[in-house]
């Protein structure tokens, strides 16, 4: 499956930690992340994963356009909901195309658990049946 992780400067410790300690399940996948993310990610844990530009600078706008084209099957992006983010809009937007998508979307490390196991267990197999293509990872 296709996986994006992101997160907010503040939340970037605890993807890293989330990252670390799901790795056996996440390592099958192809790992997509934006830019600062995915270098701590990969500089802290060794996994493969494309890079985005950061958030700020369109790599939410990427991530939107994967899911767009039913290309994303699930999103891990610890947000910082006490910080003013300079790319709200984008976020937003992101957040949406989820919703509309039908992508799962894991927004803190509660939800990201939750989502990883169901990973583990199989569940979001549903989307290679919906979207025809092969998510055999």
């Amino acid at each position: 499956m296709n996986i994006a992780l992101i997160a907010h400067d503040k939340k970037k410790d605890d993807l890293v930690r989330f990252t670390i300690a799901y790795k056996q399940i996440l390592e099958p996948h192809t790992l997509y992340a934006t830019g600062t993310t995915g270098k701590r990610i990969i500089d802290e844990t060794g996994l493969t994963i494309h890079r985005f530009q950061s958030g700020p600078l369109g790599g939410d706008q990427q991530i939107g356009a994967m899911i767009a084209e039913n290309a994303m099957d699930a999103i891990i992006f610890f947000r910082d909901p006490l910080t003013a983010q300079p790319h709200e809009p984008d976020v937003t937007a992101l957040i949406r195309l989820c919703d509309v998508y039908n992508v799962p979307l894991a927004t803190n490390m509660g939800s990201g658990e939750i989502l990883v196991h169901a990973l583990r267990r199989g569940e979001l197999d549903w989307r290679e049946i919906v979207h025809g293509r092969n998510t055999e990872t």
